[in-house]
């Protein structure tokens, strides 16, 4: 069921309802200011993660700022994307399955949709769905630098399968994906830094042995908030897949040098109660922000720590009785993972010095499929 928005333009920011979820629109504004910048007098292009804020709106907020378009990691979020007027998406996972697929090939009318594979079979099942909708959809082979998870191994077998989608009739062969999702939060700098290093060295011997095979590779894609740094300086990746930099979660801050940008998303709580000097209790707990990065961090309030969650409960503790939060009392809670966070709210509400400026749908909630 929908939920019914929890504030209104205007209001001040401890009128709003709670558990929220909360956008600081100077910082977020910040954030995405901060990536443009940063990437514009290089050679590489940001696809922003649309999984981590689901939104139409912010990513035409991230285009507006030179982003060429958004990647998903679900038919869903596509679709929602596709319907709000986002031109081009990139699907950067394999889609299983006749009916995901023909939802996927009818996007190709109204937007560039573009999807990865790490199998023949895959490839098999998209020409088929490509050829009965009619359309010509771009392909890419995701190869394992180094997440083992999802991808073909780099150099021959990548290149083996380029051919099978080059091949294919109404499919075409659009680059490879390089992802190294875990060297995101490696804490050390010269080990994030080696691990993508090899992610580096694997993508370009693959571009390479493409090239050899007389294979244009025009997307390399990959990197993340906590490394886009380094692809970016390979000089190898031309598409930057960071997604959580327009928020800035808990987990990315307690890298060692944390990414540049300022925390902008946060679960607005309020303090249900304060009955004893060291203790405090919030309306937002397992159900309202995840713990799988960690609890939440408390905004401001030094000495006040989040140490347990319950399904709608939250618990401090509080060094200094004197300093305990009120009954009542507003908190900004930043999440430890924002991905997960956001998908457990309809509405975003955008604050700006302490009131409502807007309301933004999170549009793609709960867009599993």
């Amino acid at each position: 069921m929908l939920q019914a928005p929890p504030a209104e333009p205007g209001m001040r920011e401890d009128e709003v309802d709670t558990p929220a979820l909360l956008i600081d629109l100077d910082a977020f504004e910040h954030n995405l200011d901060t990536m443009a910048a940063f990437l514009a007098p290089t050679g590489a292009k940001l696809r922003a993660h649309a999984k981590t804020h689901k939104s139409p709106v912010v990513a035409r907020l991230q285009m507006a700022r030179g982003a060429i378009g958004q990647c998903v990691q679900k038919v869903g979020e596509a679709e929602v994307l596709a319907w709000g007027g986002i031109p081009d998406i990139m699907v950067t996972n394999q889609v299983v399955g006749a009916r995901k697929l023909n939802r996927l090939v009818a996007l190709a009318r109204i937007a560039q949709v573009s999807v990865c594979v790490d199998d023949p079979a895959q490839v098999a099942a998209i020409e088929e769905a490509a050829a009965a909708a009619g359309v010509r959809i771009p392909v890419l082979v995701e190869i394992d630098v180094g997440g083992a998870r999802c991808g073909v191994q780099a150099g021959p077998p990548a290149v083996a399968l380029a051919e099978v989608i080059a091949a294919s009739k109404h499919l075409s062969f659009g680059g490879i994906q390089a992802y190294h999702g875990s060297a995101q939060h490696i804490r050390e700098p010269e080990r994030r830094a080696a691990a993508i290093a090899g992610a580096v060295e694997a993508s370009r011997r693959t571009v390479e042995q493409l090239r050899q095979r007389g294979l244009a590779c025009p997307v390399v894609g990959g990197a993340g908030s906590g490394s886009f740094q380094h692809e970016v300086a390979s000089g190898v990746y031309t598409e930057i897949q960071a997604g959580s930099y327009a928020f800035m979660d808990a987990d990315y801050a307690r890298n060692i040098e944390a990414p540049p940008f300022r925390h902008a998303l946060f679960v607005l709580a309020t303090v249900m109660s304060a009955a004893t000097p060291h203790i405090a209790v919030v309306d937002a707990g397992h159900k309202a922000v995840p713990t799988d990065s960690g609890y939440p961090l408390i905004a401001g309030r030094p000495g006040v720590s989040y140490v347990g969650a319950s399904d709608e409960h939250g618990k401090l503790t509080v060094e200094d009785p004197a300093l305990r939060p009120r009954l009542g009392e507003k908190l900004r809670l930043i999440p430890g993972h924002c991905d997960p966070t956001v998908d457990r709210y309809d509405w975003y509400v955008g604050v700006r010095k302490g009131r409502v400026e807007c309301l933004w749908p999170v549009a793609a909630r709960g867009a599993m499929a």
